[in-house]
């Protein structure tokens, strides 16, 4: 479950940004995942809860938002955003998308007492 090695990521992130801002208790984490990042939502919560115990971030508030894909459709020459590996472009239908991004996760804010 590679999600509880990301969540320890995020929480490593987190306390570096609370010491260095002499934060004593973090109360909100807003996490943005990639849609292509193959990570489940109900396994990132529960990962994310289990990694924060006993550190500055413990019961605070998670937040995550799934951030779409950036692709780029070679038959309509369009920059567009999918949300799977297997999507079709959302303009034309077509097949022949070069992904670009979207397998992420990222700690975008954070919320402090």
């Amino acid at each position: 479950m590679h999600e509880l090695s990301l969540c320890q990521s995020a929480v490593e992130v987190i306390q570096q940004q609370a010491a260095q801002h002499h934060v004593a208790r973090v109360t909100g984490v807003w996490l943005e995942i990639g849609a292509l990042s193959c990570v489940e939502e109900n396994a990132v919560r529960f990962s994310f809860d289990s990694v924060c115990r006993g550190t500055v971030a413990e019961g605070c508030e998670l937040h995550i938002a799934i951030k779409p894909a950036q692709a780029w459709c070679w038959d309509c020459s369009q920059a567009v955003e999918v949300t799977s590996q297997d999507a079709r472009c959302p303009v034309c239908n077509g097949a022949r998308l070069r992904i670009g991004s979207g397998d992420m996760l990222v700690v975008k804010s954070i919320e402090v007492e």
